[in-house]
């Protein structure tokens, strides 16, 4: 008795070859699990940060409010200061002051960018964008 190949089954191959190669493309979206496929969304933007606070501004504010103290200055709550970071956004809505104007008169004069008070904390902000360049924390005590 002579076994005959089931002719159905020749194509096995070659679909197998497909869907594998067709799986592996970087342009076909995965799934992570949680009901949103790997690769939707926004791209992740990384914001370059260059410019910050210099050494002497620095050492200006932080002696500036040692000889001139804020009484009742509060520290923002952990949910919300943890979003005053380099490269973010500034919240909107967000309590924010001038620095006092002897102590801004005695530093340089940033273009595009203005120093505010938040909290405990002492930024550097882009005027345009409002992205945070930089952050001195705890420096209203």
């Amino acid at each position: 008795m002579k076994r005959r190949f089931p002719h159905h089954l020749l194509g096995l191959p070659a679909a197998a070859f497909i869907v594998t190669a067709f799986a592996a493309s970087p342009a076909v979206a995965q799934s992570n699990g949680k009901g949103k496929p790997k690769g939707s969304g926004a791209p992740a933007v990384e914001v370059s940060v260059g410019v910050v606070f210099s050494q002497s501004e620095r050492s200006r504010i932080v002696e500036f409010y040692q000889v001139h103290p804020i009484s009742g200055a509060k520290a923002l709550p952990p949910g919300i200061r943890k979003n005053l970071a380099r490269g973010k956004p500034l919240p909107p809505g967000i309590a924010k002051q001038v620095l006092p104007q002897d102590l801004e008169h005695a530093l340089p004069p940033r273009d595009g960018y203005h120093r505010v008070v938040v909290g405990l904390d002492v930024l550097l902000v882009e005027v345009a964008t409002g992205i945070i360049h930089d952050v001195l924390m705890d420096v209203i005590r």
